[in-house]
């Protein structure tokens, strides 16, 4: 990611503000108040950040529970942005950065398989009957193609059959998005799986070197060593010594905009709403709460596209075991349609600093909608819950888990239907338009599929375009026609998210 390339000249260059507001205490946030502080000795701007929570970090944070800590998901520190590394390295020490070896491996019918996958490994694992089965199934699909390849479960199959593909690809993807794997368009299949066939990986199995590159994944990362979290709670602790407030337990609820201009925050706080005058925003809120909050309120056809971005929610139940029971991955993907955990993460394998004695706390993941029966099941039943799964799935043995705590992450993953991209562009366009005094950063600040190092980066341009930047930086082009951030080479179109079916 080049600064050439994310230099794109935009129409909604700011002149410099007296008071900027950050909405949301996340990466996204936290960084673009680092940058403005940076540069405070060469401009008189006041920075307050806003956020809606109790917890630092937003989906980044570590959340603590009886001196446990675990991840919401999990959060390796990989990034090819210099700017990005630099920030992670000036915020926390060397000796606060652990370098920690990836594994990831896919759990199907009680064994382990390497992720990504190998076809050696693969075919083996499954025995020699349905390895047969699964070769007998890709010649056919070879012979005859699905017809329809412009869905997840077309372009996978055509790729490596249709057996394999139900092995090893849709029950997570239908998990993790909540829909039929059918309904899926094939983007985002394209980008995560490209040029890997059944065939080129038992070609590269046999012949290493030879042929096309496979995509490959890195094999170690960074990890703060009391976990994401700690990067954002120090982040706001400089903050807070340059002086820059931090209000927590803050939404806000409304925008106050004139002729073109940004002119007030109205948060909400214990003991009534509190204005404050601002001259620019950065938001890292969802992006069709940010629209909803603008007073007055956009027009109708921008209301109405806010209103059709929705969002997948999240929740963790750790899981607390002898560390000599769990598994050696930092997660597993549970590709078994008959428990609804969809990953499972280990988080001492992410830090031993994460966890207490003997014990080791297993991450449960379950991909939820906010009021689905899940989200709205006590915490006693989601442990219980948890508690039989991994033991079904003979992760651990009966009657291992110790204790048991539950999280629940509204608003984790944007939702990517047929039509989000048409309605952020509609949203996009009225803002740069009619209100450039307000940037969207972050995943959620801009309903895209990125990463913590994106929307880092994005809040950075955001940042120098409040403080004057020529030609003002395009925060859009962030993450598209670029390096996927995980390849050791190859290019395409960035992190590209799956397209799923809109909600009826």
């Amino acid at each position: 990611m080049t600064q050439a390339t994310l230099g794109t000249s935009t129409p909604h260059a700011t002149d410099r503000p007296r008071t900027v507001g950050i909405i949301g205490a996340g990466p996204a946030g936290l960084t673009a108040a680092h940058e403005l502080v940076r540069q405070r000795t060469e401009s008189d701007v006041d920075v307050e950040i806003f956020e809606a929570t109790d917890a630092i970090g937003g989906i980044s944070q570590t959340v603590e529970r009886d001196g446990w800590r675990f991840d919401i998901g999990g959060h390796r520190f990989f990034t090819k942005v210099p700017e990005v590394k630099a920030l992670w390295h000036e915020l926390l020490g060397e000796d606060e950065l652990l370098l920690r070896p990836r594994m990831s491996r896919i759990l199907y019918r009680g064994k382990l398989f390497d992720y990504p996958l190998k076809a050696g490994n693969a075919l083996r694992s499954l025995g020699i009957v349905e390895a047969l089965l699964c070769v007998l199934s890709y010649a056919w699909a070879r012979i005859r193609p699905p017809a329809d390849q412009s869905t997840f479960e077309g372009w996978v199959a055509a790729r490596f059959g249709w057996r394999l593909y139900r092995i090893f690809f849709k029950t997570y993807t239908e998990k993790v998005w909540g829909v039929p794997a059918d309904t899926i368009q094939a983007d985002w299949a394209a980008q995560r799986i490209k040029n890997l066939s059944l065939l080129t990986a038992v070609r590269k199995a046999i012949w290493p070197g030879r042929g096309e590159h496979v995509t490959s994944l890195i094999e170690e990362f960074e990890y703060p060593r009391l976990g994401p979290g700690m990067m954002w709670e120090r982040a706001r602790d400089l903050l807070a010594e340059a002086g820059v407030n931090v209000h927590m337990q803050e939404p806000v609820a409304a925008i106050e905009h004139h002729d073109g201009q940004v002119s007030a925050l109205i948060t909400e706080r214990e003991g009534g709403r509190r204005r404050t005058s601002v001259d620019a925003v950065i938001s890292s809120m969802p992006l069709g709460e940010l629209v909803d909050a603008l007073d007055p309120p956009a027009p109708a056809p921008v209301r109405r596209a806010a209103a059709a971005l929705n969002h997948r929610d999240f929740l963790t139940v750790a899981l607390v075991v002898p560390r000599e029971t769990a598994f050696p991955d930092n997660w597993v993907y549970v590709h078994d349609p008959a428990v609804r955990v969809g990953r499972i993460q280990n988080f001492g394998s992410w830090s031993p600093h994460l966890v207490q004695g003997d014990a080791t706390c297993l991450g449960m993941e379950y991909f939820v909608f906010e009021g689905d029966d899940l989200w709205e099941s006590t915490d006693d039943d989601l442990i219980a819950l948890a508690t039989r799964e991994v033991e079904q799935l003979g992760l651990v043995p009966a009657g291992s888990v110790r204790a048991g705590y539950v999280v629940r992450m509204p608003k984790a993953y944007p939702v990517y239907d047929e039509a989000y991209q048409a309605n952020v562009a509609t949203i996009r366009a009225w803002l740069e338009t009619h209100l450039p005094g307000i940037q969207p950063v972050g995943r959620n600040g801009m309903h895209r599929y990125n990463n913590a190092d994106h929307s880092m980066m994005t809040a950075l341009l955001a940042a120098r375009n409040v403080l004057g930047a020529s030609p003002a930086h395009d925060l859009w082009a962030v993450n598209v026609e670029e390096e996927y951030h995980e390849e050791k080479r190859g290019s395409g179109t960035g992190r590209d998210a799956p397209v799923l079916p809109r909600a009826r």
